[in-house]
Order: structure tokens, then C-alpha cells, then sequence
């Protein structure tokens, strides 16, 4: 390598480039959604949290990006993320000499802004002093999409074939779109299914940002019973892969089966839409979600996330499983839907 290109100028964008960045994520094979320009601004909208984006050029031309995300929360603590409130992100570059430069101005960032800890997640894992690796806390999946719709359902394991073909034959009715009308039932469905779990919901703001940022690459599909949204679904598209990625169903949801149908009618309308790829998003091992996508016949891949902690500094921590948040977590199941959804934005703001 010529010596003048073995160190890259990594310049600050906050007045993000969406041609100059945007094309670079999207024509890289590991970019995501959670790289783009959309995906920081529609989180800074959202939410409050300052956004950044790293970009490494060589040669005037872009080789490599790290979107940054200011997490701040009172409850939860500080860190300087990437990508914030996603699942995937972290360094994505050329090369290693791309990467390594992002990656030091990435922490000389955080520790200016007194940030005790900088989180990667995806991508090329940083080595050396201060970093830790967490490699088994979630898993991917994803598979291909069928050619036809017999042929995605011959690909899902018996047992939750006939799930699907019950609830195919069970007289609900699906839609999708990008309405206010979408977004509303969304929303209702949403809220009420994370407070089932226990877990406080996202602002408004957050779906409204990112279905607007986004564009026709992202939509809402919906399941109604009887006229009553049951189950629903917003999704990203990206380089012919469909994502669902905030989703849920009611109490009655299940009962219907209506998360098989609106994860089979997701299928089909990803296929219609050229995608050949499905991504069911992350889940920690061992959990209910973790198995029901085992069900559909999708097999976990690890995901590999990097940590570094400012010297004496102890990272975040915002795992539901954690012990310490289980009674907390039951007492939030037991709210009226209501107060959940009054109390629950500010808190889950700081969750990023």
C-alpha cells in the first residue's frame, strides 16, 4: 500500500451526505439499514439523541462509514453507539487500514464527549486494550425467500406449517401501507404487545421518523380480526432483504394464530417486492423468540458485538434478562395499557 494511504482522513459529518454515504452503504455487502444516513436522522428526530457519521475517504472518495448515535439516558446511562436503537451497524469499511482509522476516531470521540463506553455492534470486531466481546448474547436469522407460496410453506417444519395453514384458513384479512390509518393500528397493536412483555414503548415519533425517512423502503403491514387489528408488523427493505422489525399481537393474537399469518403474508409480499432474502431480526438464546424462529425453520447465526469501557467505567446495562430488572418487568405487565403507554416513551428513549 502506498504509504500516503495507509492513514485515512476520517472527517465528522453531522450535515450527513445521503449521496455520498447513502451510495456507499448500499453498495457494500455487509451495509444495513442501520448504516444509512436515514436511519441516525430519523433517530435524532425521534428520540433527541445526537447523531453522527465517521467517514473514512482515501483519494477523496468514501472508504468507510461508522453512524454514531449519543445515547443519554437518566436511568440508563451514556454510551456512544452504533447504530443506535438498531440491531446491527458498527464499523463498515474497505478495508482494515479504513476500519482501524474509524474505529480510533470513533473512541477519540467518546472520550471528548465523556462517553464511558463506545458499542459496536456488527461488523469487524476491534481488538486490544479495553475491548470485550460479547459473541453469544443474540443470534440472527435469516433465510431465502421461495419462489411461490407452496414452496414457503413446504419450507417451514411441519408442526408450524400447520400453524400457518390454520391460520390462513381462519378468515382475517391483511393489509399494508404507509397511511396514518397504518400507522395508528400499528402502534395500538404495538404498544400493547411490548407491555404484555413487560417493556416500555417507543415513542410515536420513532415509527413516524423512520416511515418517513425511509420511504417505500419501509411499510406496515397489518392483521385484523373481525375488523380489530390483532398483529402488525413495520418492516425495512434493503438490498433485496425484508426485515420486520418492529412487530407484535395482542392477547388475542395468539389464540388466531395471527403472527403466522402475518409473518407467512410478510413473505409474500417481500417476494412481491423483488426480495429474495428474510431477515426475523435478533433474539438472545434461550427465549421464547428465539425458539418460535426456530419453528419457522430459520437457524440462529451468533452476532458479534464490541465493547470498550473508559478506564474505572463500568458498560451499560439494558438486558431484559438481567435479574435485577425482573420485578420491575412483572409490576410493568400489570399496568393498565393506558398508563404503559403514558409512562413508557420516556423511559424506553433511553434504551437506544
Amino acid at each position: 500500500m502506498n504509504p500516503a494511504e495507509a492513514v485515512l482522513p476520517v472527517t465528522i459529518r453531522d450535515d450527513v451526505d445521503e449521496a455520498l454515504t447513502g451510495d456507499y452503504v448500499r453498495a457494500h455487502a455487509q451495509g444495513t439499514p442501520f448504516h444509512l444516513p436515514a436511519w441516525i436522522d430519523a433517530i435524532e428526530t425521534a428520540t433527541g439523541h445526537a447523531a453522527t457519521m465517521l467517514v473514512a475517504e482515501r483519494g477523496g472518495v468514501v472508504a468507510g462509514v461508522l453512524p454514531l448515535t449519543a445515547v443519554k439516558s437518566v436511568l440508563f446511562g451514556k454510551a456512544l453507539v452504533s447504530s443506535g436503537f438498531a440491531v446491527g451497524g458498527g464499523v463498515l469499511a474497505d478495508d482494515g487500514v479504513a476500519e482501524a482509522a474509524l474505529v480510533e476516531a470513533a473512541w477519540d470521540l467518546a472520550r471528548w464527549g465523556r462517553f464511558p463506553s463506545l458499542e459496536l455492534r456488527g461488523g469487524p470486531l476491534p481488538e486490544g486494550e479495553g475491548w470485550t466481546h460479547k459473541l453469544e448474547s443474540y443470534a440472527g436469522f435469516v433465510r431465502p425467500i421461495e419462489q411461490d407460496d407452496d414452496a414457503q410453506l413446504k419450507a417451514v417444519p411441519r408442526k408450524q406449517r400447520a400453524e400457518v395453514r390454520k391460520a390462513l384458513d381462519a378468515g382475517m384479512t391483511v393489509s399494508v401501507g404507509r397511511g396514518r390509518e397504518d400507522a395508528r393500528a400499528h402502534y395500538a397493536v404495538y404498544a400493547e404487545s411490548v407491555r404484555n412483555l413487560g417493556t416500555p414503548v417507543f415513542p410515536k415519533k420513532l415509527f413516524a421518523a423512520v416511515l418517513d425517512a425511509f420511504g417505500e423502503d419501509a411499510d406496515i403491514l397489518t392483521v385484523r380480526h373481525e375488523g380489530r387489528p390483532v398483529a402488525s408488523v413495520l418492516s425495512l427493505y434493503h438490498n433485496g432483504t425484508a426485515m420486520p422489525y418492529w412487530g407484535g399481537g395482542t392477547f388475542e393474537a395468539r389464540k388466531l394464530r395471527a403472527n403466522e399469518l402475518m409473518y407467512f403474508a410478510l413473505m409474500r409480499h417481500a417476494r412481491t417486492r423483488g426480495c429474495s432474502a428474510f431477515d426475523f431480526g435478533r433474539s438472545k438464546p434461550e427465549t421464547g423468540a428465539f425458539a418460535y424462529k426456530k419453528n419457522w425453520g430459520f437457524d440462529p447465526q451468533p452476532l458479534g458485538y464490541a465493547i470498550r469501557t473508559a478506564d474505572g467505567a463500568a458498560p451499560r446495562e439494558v438486558n431484559p434478562l438481567n435479574p435485577k430488572y425482573q420485578a420491575k418487568i412483572r409490576a410493568w405487565q400489570k399496568l393498565p395499557l393506558w398508563l404503559a403507554n403514558r409512562l413508557g416513551p420516556p423511559i424506553a428513549r433511553g434504551l437506544g
